[in-house]
């Protein structure tokens, strides 16, 4: 149990699979979240199954890449809840034309999606953070959790432009520690959290067949996973409830792992 209660948190694409499971983790402990996502209706949803559950929540219909709806998403969350406490930059996501299919190479790659694919990943945790970080530090006190991903620390195949994305999430969470640690005290905390592989809706049918056995890439993943399976999205509750709370309080600038196993084994 985390000292979370009364604390007020934005999660950006809270809409989704692991976005979701984290904002049902925080407000299981009495945090107010509000969940940002460009969709009205998978919004919604996902503020009722919090308050259903017993949770206080937000709609903030927003696009992470456009400063204006982020700037009233804030200004909606200031006046009814008069404080940021907690950031998640979960909003994320890849392109087919950003990654090398099994028949295809590198010179098959759009650049087009190449660079929808980093804006979407890497703007869309700047901006927020540039919009929203501002209210944490004009007070001096937070905690910023990015999501980055194991494919920022692994050479993973396909997964181009998704990878090069991530691992600048990793470098611009370490130089915002450092930065906000140095020019506003020590109240101020950056950090990542990089899921290992996880079902969500955009890479299901690369990773399951529609009997829900693994595919040939899911097979490959899963042997290379010590732990031999998937996570499951609660499973990044815990360490998002930690980092998030004042028991983290000489925590900033790490990348934790959420991965059973997969960067600690070689393969061999």
């Amino acid at each position: 149990m985390f000292n979370l209660d009364g604390k007020v948190a934005i999660i950006t694409g809270g809409n989704g699979v692991l976005g979701g499971a984290m904002a049902h983790g925080l407000a299981s402990q009495g945090v107010k979240v509000g969940i940002l996502g460009r969709s009205a209706e998978t919004v919604k949803k996902r503020v009722k199954e919090i308050e259903e559950a017993g949770g206080t929540a937000m709609s903030l219909v927003a696009d992470v890449l456009d400063k204006k709806s982020l700037e009233e998403a804030k200004d909606k969350v200031l006046k009814a809840w008069n404080k940021i406490d907690i950031l998640i930059n979960g909003a994320g996501g890849n392109m087919k034309g950003a990654t090398i299919g099994p028949d295809q190479n590198f010179f098959d790659l759009s650049l087009d999606d190449l660079s929808k694919v980093n804006d979407l990943n890497f703007k869309g945790t700047v901006l927020p953070t540039y919009i929203f970080g501002k209210s944490i530090a004009e007070v001096g006190k937070g905690s910023v959790i990015n999501i980055s991903s194991m494919a920022a620390q692994n050479a993973l195949t396909r997964v181009l432009g998704y990878s090069a994305a991530k691992a600048a999430v990793d470098n611009f969470t370490k130089w915002l520690a450092v930065e906000m640690a140095q020019k506003y005290g020590d109240g101020i905390r950056i950090n990542a959290i990089a899921p290992g592989f996880f079902i969500g809706e955009q890479n299901r049918d690369l990773l399951l067949n529609k009997d829900e056995s693994l595919t040939a890439r899911g097979e490959t993943i899963v042997s290379n996973t010590p732990m031999k399976r998937f996570g499951k999205p609660e499973e990044l509750q815990g360490v998002t409830n930690w980092l998030a709370s004042d028991e983290a309080s000489f925590v900033t600038g790490i990348v934790v792992p959420i991965d059973g196993g997969f960067g600690a084994f070689s393969g061999v």
